[in-house]
C-alpha cells in the first residue's frame, strides 16, 4: 500500500492538528517524542507517513505531489498561490488579515493616495491594493516586527495577521481595514486527490464529521 504523505506547518499548529488527528483514529507516536531528529514519522498500520516542514512551505510540497494532504494557515495559502484544492477549513488559529496603522491614516486609505506599505505578505497586500481597493501603492517586504514601520515613518500602513490587537494598541496602531478571515486549512495535491480519492476521501469525510460535532 502506497503511503499517504502529510505535510504539517511546524509548531501550534502541527500540534493542534496532531490532536485533532488523533480525534478521528489517526495516531503517530513517533511524533510526540520531542528530541527526536527524525525528519519522517510513519504510522505502517494505517500506511501514513508525516514529516513537518515550514509554513511556507507546505504548498510547495503539496503543488508538487511530495505531500498528499497539507493543514496550513490560509495566510500561506494565498501567499504562495500554488496550485492545490483547499478542501476543509479547520477552524483551527482563526484570526485576520487587515490593514493597520495610525488613525492618522485612515483618510489616505479612504482618498486613494499613493501610500507605502509594509508587510511580510507582499502577494496578499498587492493583490488587496491593486484588485479589490484599486489604490496604487508601494509595497515593502518586511521579515520581522511590522508594527514598527508605520511607528518609525517607514511606511503609513502595514498589512498583517491580527489575533487579539494588543500589539497594534500599544504600540498606537489599529485596524484600519480587514482584508480576509484566517485559519487554518486542509490541502491536497491534485493528482493524489484523483488517484487516492478514496482514502483521503474518508480522511476529510471523518474530519468533517468531527468538526460538525458527530464524532
Amino acid at each position: 500500500m502506497k503511503y499517504i504523505t502529510i505535510a504539517l506547518a511546524k509548531g501550534r499548529l502541527a500540534k493542534k492538528t496532531l490532536a485533532m488527528f488523533e480525534q478521528i483514529g489517526i495516531t503517530c507516536e513517533e511524533m510526540k517524542d520531542e528530541t527526536s531528529r527524525k525528519l519522517i514519522f510513519v504510522n505502517e498500520e494505517l500506511g501514513l507517513r508525516f514529516f513537518l516542514a515550514k509554513a511556507n512551505d507546505v504548498p510547495t510540497y503539496v503543488e508538487y505531489g511530495a505531500a498528499d494532504i497539507g493543514i496550513v494557515g490560509k495566510d500561506t495559502i494565498l501567499e504562495e498561490g500554488r496550485k492545490l484544492y483547499e478542501v476543509l477549513d479547520l477552524g483551527i488559529g482563526k484570526c485576520k488579515m487587515c490593514v493597520c496603522g495610525p488613525e492618522s491614516s485612515r483618510e489616505l486609505l479612504q482618498h486613494h493616495e499613493l501610500i507605502r506599505v509594509a508587510t511580510k505578505y507582499p502577494n496578499i497586500a498587492k493583490d488587496y491594493f491593486y484588485n479589490v481597493k484599486h489604490q496604487t501603492v508601494e509595497i515593502i517586504k518586511l521579515n520581522g516586527s511590522i508594527e514598527l514601520a508605520p511607528i518609525v515613518g517607514l511606511s503609513e500602513v502595514i498589512v498583517d495577521i491580527v489575533e487579539t490587537g494588543a500589539t497594534l494598541r500599544e504600540n498606537g496602531l489599529t485596524v484600519l481595514e480587514e482584508i480576509v478571515p484566517l485559519s487554518a486549512r486542509m490541502v491536497v495535491n491534485q493528482v493524489s486527490m484523483k488517484m487516492e480519492s478514496d482514502r483521503i476521501g474518508k480522511i476529510i469525510e471523518d474530519i468533517r464529521k468531527y468538526l460538525a460535532g458527530g464524532k
